[in-house]
């Protein structure tokens, strides 16, 4: 008898989509980035459903604006994104509230329910110049977790968002021990991560591991590889993280790793409706190569059941 293939899991708790970061989108606006209108055309024809917004401005800011444009490519919106740097202490409180209130704004106003929240970078990610000690002090680090509580309640007071703070490579929450020790001391009610399985593996940590250990600070995922032989030339030579995208360091599904099967599968025994949002950093890339890809992935994460 012909070997049978087992069908896949259904993963029905996982709402699958993909964000401008997958289109090289990095800015707000820059001539080495595809037209917002390229971008939502595609990421529908590829086959998503959702979106996020991506940097503020580089959709339209219009609520009125942006609703027609992805209404009529059948779009939805999961999150908007922000940028903190919350460990400065409460002389960035206002700087940091202006900015989140702006987007936090226009994604309410798109029905969505998260705020991804981005920590600031401790070295450039173009010049590779250090701009803070790569360690926080133990002030700086109750600066954080404060701050990142005081900015869930309000954006939860005043917008009904949950803010998913996202582990990324070279800001101050993203290896293992960073992460495990911001969640031991943040109140789940406020505060939950978006778990970026690319930007995890980039720093060591082992997506499934984190699933199942803190399942219920998973309140969002983004979906990401790492090409392992990248990553090590990568850490060997102390590459920073802009110039190790430009090497490729975050490649297409499923050629890199984690694996995702695991992942999905681990995020689907938690019982809960997730996003799970591709993102694959290519910044800067040209126009034409990012829709294939897209494309493909998409077609991947179904034959994962997703």
């Amino acid at each position: 008898m012909p070997a049978r293939h087992a069908a896949p899991p259904v993963l029905d708790r996982l709402r699958v989509g993909s964000a401008p970061d997958s289109w090289g989108v990095w800015f707000p606006d820059d001539d080495q980035q595809v037209p917002w209108q390229r971008f939502l055309d595609e990421v529908a024809r590829a086959g998503y459903e959702w979106i996020e917004l991506g940097p503020y401005g580089y959709l339209p800011t219009d609520p009125a604006v942006l609703h027609d444009e992805v209404a009529r490519r059948d779009l939805k919106v999961s999150a908007g994104t922000i940028f903190t740097s919350l460990h400065h202490g409460p002389s960035v409180w206002d700087k940091t509230w202006a900015h989140v209130s702006e987007v936090a704004t226009l994604t309410q106003a798109m029905g969505a329910r998260h705020l991804v929240v981005i920590p600031s970078f401790w070295r450039d990610d173009k010049t590779a110049e250090e701009l803070e000690p790569r360690e926080l002090t133990v002030e700086q680090w109750k600066h954080l977790t404060t701050g990142m509580e005081r900015l869930g309640k309000r954006v939860r007071d005043e917008f009904g968002l949950d803010i998913v703070v996202h582990p990324h490579a070279d800001t101050h929450i993203d290896t293992e021990e960073h992460v495990e020790r911001f969640l031991h001391v943040t109140d789940s009610d406020l505060v939950n991560l978006c778990l970026d399985t690319g930007h995890y593996a980039y720093c060591g940590g082992d997506s499934v591991k984190l699933i199942r250990t803190y399942g219920e600070r998973i309140g969002y995922l983004h979906l990401k590889q790492v090409d392992p032989d990248i990553l090590s030339d990568v850490v060997a030579k102390g590459t920073p993280f802009g110039p190790a995208v430009q090497q490729g360091v975050m490649c297409e599904p499923p050629l890199g790793v984690p694996a995702l099967p695991p992942v999905l599968e681990a995020a689907q025994e938690l019982n809960v409706d997730l996003f799970a949002i591709v993102e694959q950093d290519m910044y800067p890339c040209p126009p034409d190569r990012p829709f294939p890809i897209a494309e493909r992935t998409r077609r991947f994460l179904r034959s994962c059941g997703a």
